[in-house]
Order: structure tokens, then sequence, then C-alpha cells
């Protein structure tokens, strides 16, 4: 199955970074939706009011997310890994997304830039400007 790997520079530090992809309030400011999440290994997630679920399968904070990602209509789940590294005061948010199912892969592709690290890096951008 196809692997979806890219890269986002965010105008915060780890820290802010990791929080926005761990505290389940942050996650719904960028995504707009309820959210279920927490930094534990083992601890079950859901994102998009359940269309999006799995479990973290490794945590370090500030450093890197493992999880495994299931989506509704998909048979078996996929894997994703979010490692962060900083680069001055920003953070490069390196993607790896493998096993992504092929009927899936554009629209999942398309939704990292749209609804997830594309809307972290945004929300970011946005509370810079307010400074």
């Amino acid at each position: 199955m196809p692997t979806i790997e890219q890269s986002y520079e965010i105008n915060a530090s780890a820290e802010e970074v990791f929080d926005a992809l761990v505290n389940p309030d942050i996650i719904q400011i960028w995504s707009q939706d309820e959210a279920k999440m927490s930094a534990e290994v083992g601890a079950n997630f859901m994102l998009w009011s359940g269309q999006m679920f799995g479990t973290n399968l490794e945590v370090v904070r500030n450093k890197k997310l493992v999880q495994e990602w299931s989506y509704d209509q998909w048979e078996q789940p996929s894997k994703v890994t979010l490692t962060l590294k900083t680069k001055g005061k920003k953070t490069i948010v390196e993607l790896l997304h493998e096993d992504v199912p092929e009927k899936s892969f554009k629209s999942i592709e398309e939704g990292w830039d749209a609804y997830y690290l594309g809307a972290i890096r945004d929300m970011f951008e946005e509370l810079k400007l307010k400074k």
C-alpha cells in the first residue's frame, strides 16, 4: 500500500506543536470538530467526530508521535509517524503515513495539508500575527 511523506515548517516551538497534536482542546481549535486525544502510549483517540480513530503506539514528548490510524471505511489500519525537529524558533514536522489504502490515497494526502498539519501551521501563523 502507498506511503505519504510530507514535511511542514511550523512557526512554533516543538513543545507548542506537540501540544497541538495531543491536547484535545487545541485540536478542536485547528480541526473545528470534536476530538479525543492524549499523550499516553496505548491510549485510543478519535478525530472528526469519530471518522478517524486509532491508538497511540509510541510517544516521545516534543519529539515523536506514532499512531495506528483507522478510518470508518478502511479494511485495515495505517501507521502515522510524526517526527518533530527544532529549527531555530520553528519546528519541522516530518510526516510518514504508511499503508494508506489506495482508494483513499489522494484525499488523505490532500487532507494532511488542508485539515491537519497545514491547519496546525496556519493556526500558529494566525497566533503570531495577533501578537
